[in-house]
């Protein structure tokens, strides 16, 4: 699949800051402000910044109605979402992306459709948007800014404005030297597993597929891995790529494989490289991925490279 991809952005440019899922206000989100702001570009917040309902950043409808004006404004060129948890999905279904869709045609006011930022629960965005044909952007949170490294936060920078980058990491699983080229998706595997049997799921035969997970029951992130696997959605990757698989949980009776076991038995049986250590996911040092986007892999005997 041929993924469309917004514009980089540029100086000037409007981001727009709001909620999707669970509650940010204004005073928590300052450090992105100003972050974004001497970039060069202008921030606003959505509605939903400051409104609590319960756990959630507003109502259902409140989020549906501040995500939906954001992507049908022309002026606004990207969307960071604020903070994940639980609450995309209430909205997932109930969003018109014909604005979104149609942009850059003769029809639309958009000239390129929206840059869409965030992960985890963000993970059905993400999904929803490859799954039409549209790339996006796996990054950390507004909220989470202040716990970032410099190179967290510049990896973010450099994806946005369409600066080049790299990233090596060490080849600690002796994956046969080779070099893939192939379009990314995926995101958080609770997410993609509760996308399954959706229009939502993005397609992964002949792309890399991304994954990342945080406190999980490793019993699980096995059901997760076989549901991934009868539903086919494992067949005919060219890579599987793991971020952090954090703070997983186990019972008093262990379970007996951690969760590199665990996929790399349910892997076992294809023939694609599967490479664990990437840092993005819920980790401290997260580094951007865009989602949707070709990425080229180089495989030596003890260096992995990675070129978006």
């Amino acid at each position: 699949m041929n993924y469309k991809s917004a514009s980089y952005l540029k100086k000037g440019d409007h981001v727009r800051i709001l909620c999707t899922a669970r509650s940010a206000d204004e005073r928590q989100l300052q450090p992105a402000q100003k972050l974004l702001e001497s970039w060069g570009l202008q921030v606003s917040f959505g509605n939903t910044i400051g409104k609590k309902e319960h756990q959630f950043g507003g109502t259902k409808e409140e989020r549906l109605a501040d995500f939906q004006q954001a992507i049908d404004d022309p002026e606004i060129k990207a969307i960071w979402i604020a903070r994940g948890g639980y609450g995309t999905i209430q909205l997932i279904d109930a969003i018109d992306f014909s604005a979104f869709t149609s942009a850059s045609s003769a029809r639309s006011a958009k000239a390129k459709p929206t840059t869409i930022i965030g992960y985890s629960d963000v993970t059905l965005l993400h999904g929803k948007l490859q799954s039409l044909g549209f790339s996006s952007v796996h990054s950390f949170m507004p909220l989470e800014l202040k716990d970032k490294p410099e190179k967290s936060v510049e990896s973010l920078r450099r994806t946005l404005f369409g600066e080049s980058q790299s990233l090596s990491i060490q080849n600690t699983f002796s994956l046969t030297s080779q070099v893939i080229t192939a379009p990314i998706v995926g995101g958080n595997l609770s997410i993609l597993y509760s996308l399954l049997g959706s229009d939502s799921f993005p397609e992964t035969e002949g792309h890399i597929l991304f994954i990342e997970e945080i406190d999980e029951y490793l019993y699980h992130i096995e059901r997760m891995m076989y549901s991934l696997k009868r539903a086919g959605k494992l067949k005919g990757l060219k890579a599987l790529l793991v971020g952090g698989m954090t703070d997983m949980n186990d019972h008093e009776i262990a379970f007996g494989k951690n969760a590199e076991e665990i996929i790399l038995s349910l892997t076992a049986g294809y023939d694609y490289p599967v490479i664990f250590n990437f840092p993005a996911g819920h980790i401290k040092d997260h580094r951007t991925l865009q989602l949707g986007k070709e990425m080229h892999l180089e495989i030596t005997p003890k260096i992995i490279n990675f070129t978006p």
